[in-house]
This record gives structure tokens, C-alpha cells and sequence, in this order.
């Protein structure tokens, strides 16, 4: 990754990051899941099942939103870079004493 893009390499840092999230959300549901299992009554089951399914979505937003914070600095890097190396090359004004 040495010669790569900033843009890219912002784009898989969001990557790794949204596997991660994704990763933690499914291990917490799980364990959830887990305690919904053992509950004794049909109120705490349902409890447990509603935290899980919270936990999944309150996961997905977060990565959604950080992929798509990822997508714009990437995207707003990549432009400015364009924007830059086709702009020409201003030369600086001399000032001249009066």
C-alpha cells in the first residue's frame, strides 16, 4: 500500500471498520439470543429477542453511516487531487515599489 491512493485506502479502512461493527453486532445478538433461550418466562424471552433485533439494526446504521462517511472524504479527496494536477500553474505577481 505504499504507492496506493488515499482514497483507496480510506475506502478499506471503512471496510475492515464495517466487518468489525458487523462483527461485534452479530456476536452481541448472539448472546442475546442466548439469554432468550434460557429465560423462564415468555416476557423476558420476548424482551431478550427485541434487544437482539435492535442490536442487528442499530449495527447496520452504524456501518451504513460510516461507509457512507468513508465514500465522501474518499470521493472529496480523489476530486480535490483531480481538481488539482489539471488547474494550472499560477506564477506570483512582483510587486513593484512606487
Amino acid at each position: 500500500m505504499a504507492n496506493a491512493d488515499l482514497d483507496v485506502v480510506i475506502r478499506q479502512l471503512a471496510k475492515q471498520q464495517n466487518k468489525a461493527i458487523m462483527a461485534a453486532a452479530k456476536s452481541r445478538r448472539e448472546q442475546l439470543i442466548g439469554l432468550a433461550a434460557k429465560a423462564k418466562d415468555s416476557e423476558a424471552k420476548e424482551r431478550y429477542k427485541q434487544i437482539a433485533k435492535n442490536t442487528m439494526l442499530q449495527g447496520a446504521a452504524a456501518a451504513k453511516r460510516l461507509q457512507i462517511a468513508a465514500d465522501n472524504a474518499a470521493d472529496s479527496y480523489a476530486r480535490s487531487m483531480r481538481n488539482t494536477a489539471e488547474a494550472p500553474v499560477k506564477k506570483p505577481v512582483k510587486k513593484t515599489k512606487a
